[in-house]
């Protein structure tokens, strides 16, 4: 416990949300792509938000 700089009753994780950032980003990207060539942006930016929110959950809970 050496390293350990977290303060009793501190809820912090250690972490900075760069991951869902991340995640957001790349769901945007993927979402408005889709969005693009399907013609149909309305559906599918904020599906790609969500897609995004969820894998950059994802990738901070490994």
């Amino acid at each position: 416990m050496a390293n350990d700089t977290a303060e009793a009753g501190d809820d912090t994780d250690g972490t900075d949300g760069a991951e869902l950032g991340a995640g957001i980003a790349v769901g945007i990207a993927l979402g408005t792509a889709i969005g693009v060539a399907t013609d149909d942006l309305g559906l599918w930016l904020p599906m790609g938000v969500a897609i995004g929110v969820a894998l950059g959950v994802a990738m901070g809970n490994r």
